[in-house]
């Protein structure tokens, strides 16, 4: 990247609920104390997403305090009936996020695409708008909200305390279409928060991976339909004067 490709935000709610995937199917859930990689990755892109992009999570703050409600839910079992079980989510969260998109290195075909300003532009106009797409704290139950911020502004309830540790955690997918083999992979990692901040390790990285299935790769069709129009109105909206090179 030679341009911009980073936004800030902070995104907030009234529960959450971030889980290992790989264990919370069914049965009792109980949240991790801070969100993961991929909860955010997820939440970053209902904000804006292109398949010639993928989003990488830099860092989160942790603006309030960790607190946990307990509630006693009837999930559907697929044998008949329901049963009871007890998930445990984060209760009033908020936090500020700082991402960036990188290009998609396995989609060839959209290199015409690969515009800095363009999806720069387009994830700022969306993000200003509270994101494309509806926003989820771990799982759909847990409605979220965005808005732009400067990430660091404000007080945040953890800027006081020099280090805390979460021990091993999930980290994220490796999907097909981002690693280019049918496989699906999941990482884990030791996040470390550092007064208030939690610096996320990319994922080639996170030296602890554990293969889940083999899974195809599908590749995403694209419509670019009215959206060149789009980001002109959004330069013009910006008082943008910089050149808007390579739109298709």
């Amino acid at each position: 990247m030679q341009h911009r490709n980073i936004i800030q935000f902070k995104v907030y709610g009234k529960y959450a609920l971030f889980t290992d995937p790989l264990t919370k199917v069914g049965g009792e859930k109980f949240s991790y104390q801070v969100p993961t990689y991929e909860a955010l990755k997820g939440i970053v892109s209902s904000i804006y997403w292109k398949p010639t992009i993928t989003w990488v999570i830099d860092k989160v703050r942790i603006m309030k305090p960790i607190q946990t409600e307990s509630k006693g839910v009837k999930p559907l079992n697929y044998g008949g009936g329901s049963d009871l079980s007890i998930y445990t989510y984060l209760r009033d969260v908020e936090y500020q996020v700082q991402a960036r998109f990188v290009w998609n290195e396995n989609r060839e075909d959209l290199i015409e695409d690969r515009n800095e300003y363009k999806h720069y532009y387009m994830a700022r106009r969306m993000l200003a708008r509270g994101g494309r797409r509806d926003i989820f704290l771990g799982v759909r139950e847990c409605q979220g909200y965005v808005e732009p911020c400067e990430f660091g502004s404000g007080k945040g309830f953890y800027d006081d305390y020099p280090e805390l540790t979460f021990g091993m955690m999930f980290h994220g997918f490796d999907y097909p279409s981002e690693i280019g083999e049918d496989k699906l992979y999941a990482r884990f990692w030791i996040p470390r928060m550092k007064y208030g901040v939690i610096e996320f390790i990319p994922p080639e990285e996170c030296t602890t991976r554990k293969f889940v299935r083999d899974m195809a790769y599908e590749q995403v069709s694209v419509a670019f339909l009215d959206e060149d129009r789009f980001y002109q109105e959004v330069l013009r909206e910006e008082g943008s004067d910089e050149l808007a090179p390579g739109i298709i």
